[in-house]
């Protein structure tokens, strides 16, 4: 009896309708969302040791010769752009969630690091930097001793 009343009142479609219109909303507002639109691109994480840092960043779709990299006092960025998938004649885009253009992201580092000896290494749309730790700036055991 209450499925026959939803029924006559046309609920379903108006579901049905409500969840068309969310879906042509969604593709509207992504379907060519910069990066700059995103909260943190590239996505990075970072390791740290008495040794050194290590840092990895996905940017897939980027072209290791379009990322620049740079190393100012204990402040590393990364640069570079990504460009927009081309359509071939006849294709339209049905949904596009990511995004292209310039990007930039910089983290400061706990401690100084030897510029000389950074390296950074690019495999899977994974970039890894590695950047070994100043010695200035490794802990030193210090010893203790008795005056007995």
């Amino acid at each position: 009896m209450l499925l026959q009343r939803y029924a006559d009142n046309d609920l379903f479609g108006s579901l049905r309708d409500m969840q068309r219109l969310q879906n042509s909303l969604n593709r509207l507002l992504t379907a060519s969302v910069p990066l700059e639109a995103s909260a943190e691109f590239p996505p990075i994480n970072v390791w740290t040791s008495e040794n050194g840092a290590i840092v990895r960043a996905e940017i897939p779709g980027v072209a290791p010769e379009d990322v620049d990299i740079s190393l100012v006092n204990d402040t590393l960025t990364l640069r570079g752009s990504r460009n927009p998938e081309e359509l071939k004649e006849g294709e339209s885009r049905h949904r596009q969630e990511r995004g292209y253009g310039q990007f930039a992201r910089s983290l400061q580092l706990p401690f100084g690091v030897e510029a000389d000896h950074v390296q950074a290494k690019f495999s899977n749309g994974v970039l890894q930097i590695t950047l070994p730790r100043a010695e200035a700036e490794k802990p030193r055991r210090i010893s203790v001793v008795s005056e007995s």
